[in-house]
């Protein structure tokens, strides 16, 4: 299906035109037909002679319903300029015209109506040449009397040609409906119209409406029932999970997890304004309309403000109208998460950066650079594809050249923490990741190298050196210390495992294996179930007391104490009593 959307002046017969080409009437209300003029949007469709389907949305023209317009064409490809003969170019059709340059539309078919009143010539070829400075460029146009008859096959054939060079939508892209209609129907419940862009819909999807999860009981499109409906297309969806009071043109129905609504943007508009910009302009986008707070970051850049979050993507095309005129300027999202700007001089740093920034794939690159670290749905719920080099690790993406930064500072950090603690074999990762300035252990693997490895929650050395019968034995007694934590093997047993001195030591290095004393080794973690073990006594404790909650000889217990004391775990008072820190 291909969708195109109506723009021009009052009463120069966009819905008489639309009448004349699908049969269908687009004036849904009594009081537009009593009046002879569209206050509300329209909604017509016809099948063309090549087979397509077309979707026609027909806006209003009257100055006072300006918003109604700019929700019929926010999410509509192309569109039917419509001008009469007998009247030409009129103010409301130049106000028509800046919205879709604004929005940077390009493409279009110029229709000129009335052509039975008037020489359609002449208004043809002012038009076109008013046209040509906009984003449509170099528009077709045809002559037409909806009333005759005359020039309908000329029409059909313009659009046929114009919806043939239209780029294809992404059939894969998340879904974000921005809905323009919703009512009730009995026996149903809910429905909601829109013009589904990008993706598709289907029947028991569930998509997301605010803080709230909806889902699809139904499709419709174009007054058929269909199972999916793929863009570009009109849909209606009768929904679950929502009253028809709760809705408003200008929510959306999103892919759960593939938007991130936001009340902050930075932008950069699309042409230089000739005069002061609005400090609180109304900002559209989609069917929605919101208002904002303007500020100026230098040229071409601003900061959006907006009074209601709203589901945005970099690369999004907003429109911004000046309330107290009738101005409109076009603006692209360039950020959805922007920094904040406190420092003197943090504003025009910022346009700069954004100025610099290039668009795709490098300026991905350059937003993951500035970001550091960032998780990956986030940054692609943002609108940023996934940079090539970045790095990958669990659920997050580091810049590229991070990691190697970062892994260079280990050894440091290591050094550092084993002068300060030369009993533990290595800083606990939580210590390491707040070195490095981490939002999460995760992603310290990705840091951590050769000679060093993460075991037992630390970093220490590498162990893939020692022997394999020397591993056998330390994997033993850490077996056994898993089950009695406080159960130091003696020297004979040590002997008989073939643990010397020197194996000894290594296995200490590694971090499989900690030195409390000369002959007393336990397993990594003993500090912390040595607290969990005081901790059920009474506070202060004698040694004896802290022996009994360990069940441990006072061959273990009496440097074990000293170790925590050293370690800063239990403090040693006056009375030779201790207590945990």
């Amino acid at each position: 299906m291909d969708v195109i959307a109506t723009a021009g002046h009052v009463d120069h017969g966009k819905s008489a035109l639309v009448r004349a080409l699908t049969g269908m009437e687009p004036d849904r209300w009594a009081e537009e037909r009593r009046r002879g003029l569209t206050i509300d949007l329209g909604f017509a469709w016809t099948t063309l002679p090549s087979g397509r389907r077309l979707a026609v949305v027909d806006v209003p023209g009257h100055e006072r319903f300006v918003g109604n317009m700019l929700a019929g064409v926010g999410s509509v490809p192309a569109a039917l300029i419509v001008v009469a003969a007998d009247d030409g170019w009129s103010a409301q059709t130049a106000e028509h015209v800046a919205v879709l340059d604004a929005l940077g539309v390009r493409h279009a078919l110029l229709a000129v109506t009335k052509a039975d009143l008037a020489d359609p010539a002449p208004v043809l070829a002012d038009v076109r040449e008013r046209l040509a400075s906009t984003s449509l460029g170099s528009v077709p146009g045809v002559a037409v009397s909806a009333l005759t008859g005359d020039g309908l096959p000329d029409l059909v054939a313009g659009l046929e040609r114009v919806l043939a060079g239209l780029p294809a939508p992404d059939p894969a892209a998340p879904v974000r409906l921005w809905i323009d209609r919703a009512f009730t129907i009995r026996g149903a419940g809910t429905v909601v119209t829109g013009t589904l862009a990008a993706g598709a819909v289907a029947t028991g999807d569930r998509l997301r409406l605010g803080d709230r999860e909806v889902v699809v009981r139904g499709v419709q499109s174009l007054g058929e029932p269909v199972e999916r409906a793929t863009a570009t297309a009109r849909v209606a969806l009768n929904l679950r999970g929502v009253a028809v009071e709760e809705l408003s043109r200008g929510d959306a129905l999103l892919t759960p997890g593939a938007f991130r609504t936001t009340d902050v943007v930075d932008v950069t508009l699309t042409s230089e304004p000739a005069d002061r910009l609005p400090a609180e302009p109304v900002v559209h986008v989609g069917s929605a309309t919101v208002g904002a707070r303007l500020r100026p970051l230098d040229g071409a850049a601003v900061r959006l403000r907006l009074a209601t979050a709203l589901p945005l993507r970099v690369g999004d095309r907003l429109l911004l109208r000046d309330p107290g005129s009738r101005r409109v300027l076009g603006a692209d999202v360039r950020d959805v998460d922007p920094p904040e700007l406190r420092r003197r001089g943090a504003a025009r740093q910022r346009a700069a950066e954004l100025a610099a920034r290039p668009s795709g794939t490098a300026g991905a690159a350059a937003e993951l650079a500035r970001r550091r670290v960032v998780r990956a749905e986030d940054f692609v719920a943002m609108g940023w594809p996934v940079p090539p080099d970045a790095t990958a690790q669990g659920p997050w993406l580091v810049a590229a050249g991070l990691a190697d930064e970062l892994a260079v500072r280990v050894p440091a950090v290591v050094a550092r923490y084993r002068q300060l603690r030369p009993l533990e074999p290595g800083p606990p990762a939580e210590v390491l990741r707040r070195a490095l300035d981490l939002p999460d252990p995760e992603l310290l693997p990705a840091v951590v190298r050769s000679p060093f490895v993460l075991r037992d929650g630390r970093v220490v050395d590498d162990a893939a050196a020692l022997p394999a019968a020397v591993q056998r034995a330390v994997d033993e007694i850490r077996a056994r210390l898993a089950g009695d934590p406080f159960a130091a093997p003696e020297a004979p047993e040590l002997a008989v495992a073939g643990l010397g001195v020197r194996e000894l030591a290594a296995a200490v290095r590694s971090g499989q294996l900690v030195r409390i004393a000369d002959g007393v080794v336990l397993a990594p973690g003993v500090a912390e179930h040595a607290r969990a073990r005081l901790a059920a006594i009474p506070q202060p404790f004698t040694l004896s007391q802290a022996r009994q909650a360990w069940g441990t000889s006072r061959r273990v217990a009496v440097p074990l104490m000293e170790w925590l004391d050293a370690q800063g775990v239990t403090v040693r008072l006056p009375d030779n009593t201790r207590r945990l820190r």
